[in-house]
């Protein structure tokens, strides 16, 4: 007997061989694994390469910008390579693609533990940064996309509370595990954790729609004698963000000729380059106004923490409030962490720093993955967030290394930071325009 959705008032209750009876929606399970996706995506993220930066500096014998070059080297690679995984998670989805990257990057970090020289660095970050930054952290957000629809900012937010304990954790867990058995077993033991808990648990657990077991997003049959909340906030009274019906998906070609879409392009770039730049370089930038380096990767887990206090209101907000202004506002929070991280007045508020960075965080968590599947549709999200996504990673690729060139040759970051806090001003104003896409009639 075929799977069927109940006419009964609770519309998350499932008749049929399959599931009767049952009122627990699998999305949630599919949101467990967006967010385990999110926090194992960490060996290829800048938190937990940069407690793992100095030691093997000096094991390598190789210079700041040598490092940051190989590590913006791989970043290429991997955006180059995103828009393709993107292909392929809309062609086989999550169930089949999360195990399997899962997998290769477990393999990658275990080979990063044998890397002896500058062009084995090049080779490994590759490997980790295109599968742990780029193609594991795209599958687990397009889960959420394809389950969730209503309440797709909220899931977005709670998903991306994995990402966060990620941040808070992982620079912690690898200083603790570097000072007790070296950089080179700390990344055996990322291998392992990685490979454990996402790889024969998504085999057997993960399914990649609702629609594949009867049900509908968010476990709940459509209304359809409403009108679909098509508009932004911005544009109407609907008092909801744009959700594009599923027939009426952009592929990822008519996307990238909208002009909303290099509008909204604007925020992930920026936040790439100067928030990829900030953390990657973050001990040694507060090390300039005094703080240990302890200190200094403790900001980092403050600045997690607050991001993950504020992702239940940032997600609520989402599903409330037009992204565009959202996102601007994550700009200006941007640009006022980037003045401090110049001028600190006083050493307290380096926790102020830390606080903005979070509720930068939160939101571009939230509001920054939601809006392209709500502005573009769920079936060619994969590949629309790939090329999003590719370009997003171009300007991380490019955060550390003006930082490190201005450390390098002019002994100190300030010069570069102010040129790095032009751009969240420039972006917030661009995105404030970013009204929903429109196809030409």
């Amino acid at each position: 007997m075929p799977v069927q959705m109940s006419s009964s008032a609770d519309p998350c209750t499932v008749t049929g061989e399959a599931g009767l009876g049952r009122r627990y929606f699998p999305g949630w399970t599919m949101l467990g694994f967006a967010a385990a996706g999110q926090f194992m995506s960490a060996p290829g993220q800048s938190h937990s390469v940069a407690a793992l930066k100095d030691p093997m500096r000096a094991t390598l014998k190789i210079t700041e910008t040598d490092f940051s070059l190989a590590y913006g080297f791989a970043t290429l690679v991997g955006a180059a390579l995103l828009p393709i995984f993107g292909r392929l998670i809309d062609r086989f989805g999550a169930r089949v693609m999360l195990p399997l990257v899962a997998a290769g990057l477990g393999v990658a970090c275990f080979q990063m533990s044998r890397i002896q020289s500058l062009s084995g660095l090049f080779l490994g970050f590759s490997f980790v940064r295109t599968l742990g930054q780029g193609a594991l952290v795209l599958v687990s957000v397009w889960l959420v996309g394809e389950w969730f629809e209503r309440k797709r900012g909220m899931a977005t937010a709670i998903a991306g509370l994995g990402g966060g304990l990620s941040v808070m954790t992982i620079p912690i867990v690898n200083d603790f595990l570097i000072q007790s058995y070296g950089w080179e077993s700390t990344w055996v033991v990322l291998a392992v954790i990685v490979t454990i808990s996402l790889v024969l648990p998504g085999i057997l657990f993960i399914r990649d729609r609702p629609e594949d077991l009867g049900l509908h997003p968010d476990g709940i049959r459509p209304d359809y004698s409403e009108e679909p909340a098509t508009r932004d906030v911005g544009n109407s009274n609907t008092g909801k963000p744009q959700i594009t019906p599923l027939e009426q998906s952009w592929t990822a070609v008519e996307a990238v000729r909208n002009p909303t879409f290099w509008k909204l392009l604007s925020v992930p770039v920026t936040s790439g380059i100067v928030g990829t730049g900030l953390i990657f370089h973050q001990v040694a930038l507060f090390g300039e106004h005094g703080l240990s380096s302890r200190e200094a990767l403790g900001l980092i887990s403050v600045q997690a923490l607050f991001a993950t206090v504020m992702t239940f209101p940032a997600g609520y907000v989402t599903d409330r409030v037009a992204s565009r202004y959202l996102l601007a506002t994550s700009m200006l929070t941007l640009a006022a962490a980037t003045l401090l991280a110049i001028n600190l007045p006083v050493m307290w508020m380096a926790l102020v720093y830390a606080l903005l960075m979070g509720f930068h965080s939160s939101i571009i968590r939230s509001a920054g993955n939601v809006v392209w599947v709500n502005y573009y549709g769920r079936a060619h999200q994969g590949e629309v967030r790939g090329v999003a996504w590719a370009v997003m990673i171009l300007g991380s690729a490019i955060g550390p290394l003006p930082l490190a060139y201005s450390i390098d040759t002019l002994s100190t970051y300030t010069p570069a930071l102010y040129g790095l806090l032009v751009l969240p001003l420039v972006a917030a104003l661009v995105v404030w325009t970013a009204t929903p896409p429109r196809r030409r009639q």
